[in-house]
C-alpha cells in the first residue's frame, strides 16, 4: 500500500514538472500592431513621415487651386461663358469622385503605398499634358484626368494615421494643414509672376514639378504595418516596425506579433453594416457640405475679385459714370485678368487657413472631434451670411479670411475623424467613399459661386450657409467619438 502511494506521488510530481516545463510556451508574450506603435512611440521616423506624406498636401493644393488662378485667362483665351468656366472645376471633381472610391477599394486590397505612387504618377503625367491643350474641350478632359490622379493622394493621410501613436494623432494630423496652405500660397505666388509674363501653360508645367520630386521620396516610406498584418504578412509588418524602432532609437515590445488575418477587406457593404450605417451616412453628409463650403469660398473669392463684386459706397451718379465698364464686366465672355492687388487679397485670405489651427488642435483634443466640428460648421454658416453685409474691400478681406480659417478647420477635423472611426480593413474605403461624396459638393460649388452668385448674390450665400448649418447638426449627433480611442483593426 505504501509503495502504491509512493508511485502515485511520484507520478503527480512528474506531471507537475511536465506542466511547469510547458508553461513558458503557453504564457509566451504576444503583442499587436497597436501595442507596437504605442511602445515604439514618436520619433525621427514620424517626423520624416510627417514631412514626406504631408507634402502630398502641397501637390494636391497646387493642382486644385490652379483652376482658380487660371480661370480668368482661359475665359479670355477661349471666350468662355460662366457655365463653361464652372464646368472645368466640376469635371476635375467628377474625376476625383469616381476614382476616389476605386482607389479606396484598391488600397484596402493591394496596399496604401502602391496606390499612392500610382496616383502621383497619373496626376503628374496628365497635369503636364494639360499645358499643351489645343482647345477648351481638351483642357476639360485632361484636367478631369488630373482629378482622377489627385484622388489617390488621401492614402498619404491614411499611412500617417496608421503609423502615429494615439496621443499624437490629434496634434500631428491637424498640422498637415500647413502643407495645404503652403501649396495654395505657392500656386498663387507663382501665378502672380508667371501668368502675366509667360502665361498659364507654363504655370501648369511648373506646378507639376513638386509632384515629380515627391515621387522620388516615397521609397523612404514603408507600406502600412496595419495593412500588412490584415493580409497575414506579419513578416513584413515586423520588419517595418523594427525599422521604425531602430530609426526612433526605441525598442519593440517583447513577444511575437499576433493579429487575426482578415480575408474580407475593402467591402462596400461593411460601410453600411448596422454598426457603422448611421456614422457613414452622417459622415457623407458632412464631407459633402464641407467641400461645398470650402470650394465655394475659394471660387467665390476669385469671382468677387474678378468681377469687382464688392459692395461700395458709390453714388448712383458715380455708378452711371462707370456704366460702360460695368457693362463690359458683366459680359459673359469679358477679359478681366487679376491685378497684383487681387493676388495679394487671395494670399491674405489663404493665410487664414492656418489662423485657427492652434485653436482647432486644442479643441479637437479637449472638446473632442464631434463638438469641435459642430462649432466650426455653425460659425461657417454665420460668416457666409456676413458676406452680404455692405462693407469695404478691407471688410471683405476680413470675412474671407475668417471663412477660409473656418472651412480649413472643418476639413482638419473631419479628415481626422474619418481616418479614426473606421477599422483597418475598411479605412481606405471609408476615406475613399467620403472623398467621393466630398467631390459632389465640390462639383456643385462652381455653379453656385460662379453662376448663381452673378444672378442672386444673397441666394447663393443662403445656400452655402444652410448647408453648413445642416452639417453642424449632423456633426453634433455623430454616434461615435474618436478622441483618445485606439485605431480599430477589425470591424
Amino acid at each position: 500500500m505504501a509503495t502504491e502511494q509512493k508511485e502515485v506521488s511520484n507520478a503527480i510530481g512528474l506531471e507537475e514538472i511536465g506542466t511547469e516545463a510547458q508553461e513558458p510556451k503557453k504564457e509566451q508574450k504576444t503583442f499587436t500592431v497597436e501595442e507596437a506603435v504605442e511602445t515604439i512611440g514618436f520619433g525621427r521616423f514620424h517626423i520624416a513621415l510627417f514631412l514626406i506624406m504631408g507634402s502630398t498636401g502641397v501637390v494636391e493644393a497646387m493642382e486644385i487651386m490652379l483652376i482658380a488662378v487660371v480661370s480668368p485667362l482661359i475665359r479670355c483665351e477661349w471666350q468662355l461663358n460662366d457655365w463653361q468656366v464652372a464646368l472645368v472645376t466640376t469635371m476635375v471633381f467628377f474625376g476625383y469622385m469616381i476614382f476616389s472610391i476605386l482607389f479606396g477599394l484598391l488600397a484596402d486590397r493591394y496596399g496604401r503605398w502602391k496606390i499612392l505612387l500610382i496616383s502621383f504618377l497619373w496626376g503628374a503625367y496628365f497635369s503636364l499634358l494639360t499645358s499643351f491643350s489645343p482647345s477648351y474641350i481638351w483642357f476639360v478632359f485632361l484636367r478631369a484626368m488630373v482629378g482622377c490622379g489627385v484622388s489617390g493622394h488621401a492614402q498619404g493621410l491614411i499611412i500617417k494615421t496608421e503609423f502615429l501613436p494615439t496621443k499624437y494623432r490629434g496634434y500631428m494630423l491637424p498640422l498637415s494643414q500647413v502643407f495645404w496652405l503652403a501649396g495654395s500660397l505657392l500656386i498663387i505666388g507663382l501665378a502672380s509672376v508667371v501668368n502675366p509674363t509667360i502665361g498659364w501653360r507654363w504655370l501648369i508645367r511648373i506646378a507639376s514639378i513638386p509632384g515629380i520630386i515627391l515621387i522620388l521620396a516615397f521609397k523612404f516610406i514603408p507600406e502600412s504595418a496595419r495593412y500588412n498584418v490584415s493580409t497575414g504578412n506579419n513578416k513584413a509588418a515586423i520588419a517595418t516596425l523594427e525599422r521604425i524602432a531602430k530609426i526612433n532609437r526605441s525598442v519593440m515590445p517583447e513577444g511575437i506579433l499576433v493579429e487575426p488575418v482578415h480575408e474580407r477587406r475593402g467591402r462596400f457593404r461593411d460601410l453600411l453594416d448596422s454598426k457603422y450605417l448611421r456614422t457613414t451616412l452622417q459622415i457623407w453628409i458632412i464631407w459633402l457640405g464641407i467641400s461645398f463650403a470650402y470650394y465655394g469660398v475659394i471660387l467665390a473669392s476669385a469671382e468677387l475679385l474678378e468681377r469687382d463684386m464688392v459692395c461700395s459706397l458709390q453714388t448712383a451718379a458715380a455708378a452711371k459714370e462707370l456704366g460702360d465698364d460695368s457693362e463690359e464686366s458683366r459680359s459673359p465672355c469679358h477679359c478681366r485678368l487679376f491685378a497684383p492687388s487681387d493676388y495679394r487679397i487671395m494670399i491674405i485670405s489663404t493665410i487664414g487657413e492656418i489662423a485657427l489651427n492652434p485653436l482647432n488642435i486644442l479643441s479637437i483634443n479637449f472638446l473632442g472631434r464631434r463638438l469641435s466640428l459642430s462649432i466650426t460648421m455653425g460659425c461657417t454658416a454665420l460668416f457666409f451670411l456676413f458676406l452680404n453685409i455692405c462693407t469695404t474691400s478691407t471688410g471683405l478681406i476680413g470675412f474671407l479670411f475668417m471663412l477660409r480659417a473656418l472651412v480649413a478647420a472643418n476639413f482638419n477635423t473631419i479628415y481626422i475623424y474619418t481616418a479614426e472611426v473606421y477599422p483597418t480593413t475598411m479605412r481606405a474605403l471609408g476615406m475613399g467613399t467620403s472623398g467621393s461624396l466630398c467631390r459632389i459638393g465640390a462639383m456643385v460649388a462652381p455653379f453656385i459661386a460662379q453662376v448663381l452668385m452673378s444672378a442672386s448674390f444673397l441666394g447663393a450665400l443662403c445656400l452655402f450657409s444652410g448647408m453648413c448649418a445642416v452639417c453642424a447638426i449632423s456633426a453634433f449627433t455623430l454616434p461615435i467619438e474618436t478622441k483618445g480611442r485606439a485605431l480599430q483593426q477589425m470591424k
